[in-house]
C-alpha cells in the first residue's frame, strides 16, 4: 500500500510538471512550483484531480494554476476547441466577437482567445474595455459573429473567473453544442498543438457600446414619464458608464450613485459575496438611499445581466424585491404597454407569470433553467427568471440584460408615480388579482459536493408524502424529462390542500450550493386581505423550509 500511495504522488507530481512546463502564465508558474518543491500533494490533487469540465455555463471555478482551476492554459486549450468546433460546423464566415470584465486575468483570458481564434484561421473582435455582459451578447449579432465569448464569472467570489460561450444567433449554448466543443477541448493533448497569433484581431472601438445604447431606447414606450429618481450600485462591476449613459439618452433624472461601489475592483472589498441577493450586499446602497430619499434603488451585479430593485417600506427603511416580483412588474408593464409574443420563464420561477400571460391572452411557455434556454423560446416577447434575470428586448439582447431591465423598471417607476402610486401598489394589486404568488429559496452552499448527491438520492429514494401539512399530489424527477422538458438533474413537487404550493430543487449549475424554490399561492378577497394573506404565506414558506430540510437529510 505504501509503494502504491508513492507512485501515486509520484504520478501526481510529474503531472504537475508536466503542466508546468507548458503554463504561459509567469503567475500561475510560480504558484505551481512553490507546490511542487513544498510538497504539498493535498493542493496538488485539489488542482490534478480532473479538468474543469465545460457544459452548458462554459467554464467557471477558483483562479490558480492546474487543470482545476481557471488560468490562460485551460483557457487556451478552452478557445481551441470552440475554434476547432467552429471550423467542423463550417461556421467560419464572421467573426468571433469576445467581451470581458474587470475581474483579475479577464483581459488577458480574452487576449488569448483573439489570439488562438486569429491562428486557427478565424477572425476575432475583441471589445475595446471591460464591458457589461449583454454588450456582448447584442455585439454577436450586431456584428454578424459566428460566435461570442465573454469572460466571466458574473456574481461568484472575487477569486473566481469563467468563460461563457455564446453562439451566433446570441444565446449562450445548449445540448449537443455544449458536448462537441467540450470533446473539441479533449483531443488537445498540449498546448504546444495550440498556436499562438501575436497580432491580427480586431479591436472594436465604442462605436458597438453606442450600437447598444441606441438600442436601449426600444424598450421604452415613445412620450412615457421619466420622472423616477433612483440610487444605483454597480457592485464593483462594469456597470456604471455603460447604465448611466442609457438613462441619460432616455431623459432619466441621473442616478445617484453609490460611490464606493461605483468603479470596477476585482477584489469587491465592500461585500462577501458580489451578487444583490447575498445577505449585506445591499447595505451601502440603502444606507445611501436613506440619505438621498430616491423612488427606487437598483442594482447591477458585477457584469451587469442581473438587475435587483429595492422599494422603501412604510417605516422608512428599504425592502430587496424579489427576483419573481421583479418579473411580474415587467410583465404587467409589458401587458399595459400593449407587448404582443410569448412570455417565459424557467420552472424555478413564479407561476404568476403564467397567470398574466393567461389573462392577457399571451402565450406562455415554461423552460429549463437558465437563460440559454429561456432564449430559444419561440416568438419570445419577455423571459425572466427569479435569479434576477430579465430578457425584454429578445430582438437586441437573446439573454439576460441588467441595463434594459433597469430602464424598464424605472420607466414603471415613473409612470406609478405620475399616478401617485408606486412598485409596491402595483404588487398589492395583482395580488388581489390573481393571488398572493409568494416565494422563497432554501440554498445551502457546501464544501463537499457529495452533500448535494446524497440529499438528491434521499429525496428520490424516499420522497416525501407531505411537506407544510400539504399533501405531495406530484412528484417529478426532472432527470427523466418528466414534466414535458429536457432531462436535467433536480424534482419538482406539487403540493394541494388548504392551498396551493411547489417545491423544486436541483444543484446549482454555477455554485457549489443545492438550491430548493418554494413558492405558496394564497387566494386573497381584496386589499384589505393582504396583511392577513401575507402571514400566512410566509407561515408555510417557513414550514415548508423545515420539513423539506429534514426530507432532504440537510
Amino acid at each position: 500500500m505504501r509503494q502504491d500511495h508513492s507512485e501515486q504522488q509520484q504520478e501526481l507530481i510529474e503531472r504537475a510538471r508536466t503542466w508546468l512546463a507548458e503554463d504561459p502564465d509567469p503567475e500561475t508558474r510560480a504558484e505551481l512550483a512553490a507546490l511542487i518543491d513544498g510538497g504539498d500533494p493535498a493542493a496538488l490533487a485539489e488542482r490534478f484531480s480532473g479538468t474543469l469540465q465545460f457544459g452548458t455555463a462554459g467554464l467557471r471555478g477558483e483562479l490558480g494554476a492546474g487543470p482545476m482551476r481557471m488560468n490562460r492554459a485551460v483557457v487556451i486549450r478552452a478557445a481551441a476547441g470552440l475554434a476547432a468546433y467552429l471550423k467542423a460546423q463550417g461556421t467560419t464566415d464572421g467573426p468571433v466577437v469576445i467581451g470581458y470584465d474587470a475581474r483579475h486575468k479577464s483581459a488577458d483570458f480574452a487576449r488569448d482567445t483573439a489570439a488562438v481564434m486569429v491562428a486557427a484561421g478565424l477572425r476575432a473582435a475583441l471589445l475595446p474595455k471591460p464591458l457589461p455582459t449583454p454588450v456582448l451578447a447584442f455585439a454577436i449579432r450586431h456584428l454578424g459573429a459566428v460566435a461570442g465569448v465573454e469572460v466571466t464569472a458574473s456574481h461568484n467570489p472575487p477569486r473566481d473567473n469563467g468563460y461563457k460561450v455564446y453562439l451566433g444567433d446570441g444565446s449562450q449554448i445548449v445540448p449537443p453544442a455544449d458536448a462537441g466543443i467540450a470533446a473539441r477541448i479533449d483531443a488537445i493533448a498540449g498546448l504546444a498543438d495550440v498556436p499562438l497569433a501575436a497580432d491580427g484581431w480586431q479591436t472594436l472601438g465604442d462605436e458597438v457600446v453606442q450600437a447598444y445604447l441606441e438600442r436601449t431606447d426600444a424598450v421604452l414606450t415613445s412620450g412615457s414619464p421619466r420622472s423616477a429618481t433612483v440610487v444605483y450600485t454597480a457592485m464593483h462591476g462594469v456597470g456604471e458608464p455603460v447604465l448611466s449613459a442609457a438613462f441619460a439618452r432616455a431623459g432619466f433624472p441621473a442616478p445617484t450613485l453609490v460611490a464606493e461601489q461605483a468603479e470596477p475592483d476585482p477584489e469587491f472589498p465592500t461585500v462577501a459575496f458580489p451578487n444583490p441577493e447575498e445577505p449585506g450586499a445591499m447595505d451601502l446602497a440603502f444606507a445611501t438611499a436613506r440619505r438621498a430619499r430616491p423612488d427606487i434603488v437598483i442594482a447591477n451585479d458585477p457584469d451587469a445581466d442581473r438587475c435587483a430593485v429595492a422599494v422603501p417600506t412604510a417605516d422608512g427603511d428599504w425592502r430587496m424585491l424579489r427576483g419573481d416580483e421583479v418579473g411580474a412588474l415587467l410583465a404587467a408593464h409589458l401587458v399595459r404597454s400593449g407587448a404582443r409574443g410569448t412570455f417565459a420563464e424557467s420552472i424555478v420561477s413564479s407561476s404568476l407569470l403564467g397567470r398574466i400571460a393567461a389573462s392577457a391572452g399571451l402565450p406562455y411557455e415554461e423552460t429549463l433553467t437558465g437563460f440559454k434556454w429561456i432564449a430559444r423560446v419561440d416568438g419570445l416577447r419577455y423571459g425572466y427568471e427569479e435569479a434576477l434575470g430579465y430578457c425584454v428586448d429578445p430582438d437586441g439582447v437573446r439573454d439576460k440584460d441588467g441595463i434594459t431591465a433597469a430602464l424598464l423598471v424605472t420607466e414603471l417607476a415613473s409612470v406609478l408615480k405620475e399616478e401617485g402610486r408606486t412598485l409596491t401598489d402595483l404588487l398589492d394589486d395583482l395580488a388581489v388579482e390573481h393571488g398572493l404568488h409568494a416565494t422563497d429559496q432554501l440554498s445551502v452552499r457546501v464544501q463537499d459536493l457529495t452533500v448535494i448527491a446524497d440529499a438528491m438520492r434521499t429525496l428520490r429514494e424516499r420522497p416525501p408524502a407531505a411537506l407544510a401539512g400539504l399533501d405531495v399530489t406530484a412528484a417529478e424527477d426532472l432527470s427523466r424529462g418528466d414534466g414535458a422538458l429536457p432531462p436535467t438533474d433536480g424534482l419538482r413537487y406539487t403540493l394541494d390542500g388548504a392551498l396551493r404550493a411547489r417545491v423544486i430543487v436541483r444543484p446549482s449549475g454555477t455554485e457549489p450550493k443545492l438550491k430548493c424554490y418554494l413558492e405558496v399561492v394564497v387566494p386573497v378577497t381584496g386589499h384589505p386581505a393582504l396583511g392577513a394573506a401575507r402571514e400566512r404565506a410566509e407561515r408555510v414558506l417557513a414550514d415548508l423550509k423545515r420539513d423539506f430540510s429534514a426530507a432532504a437529510g440537510l
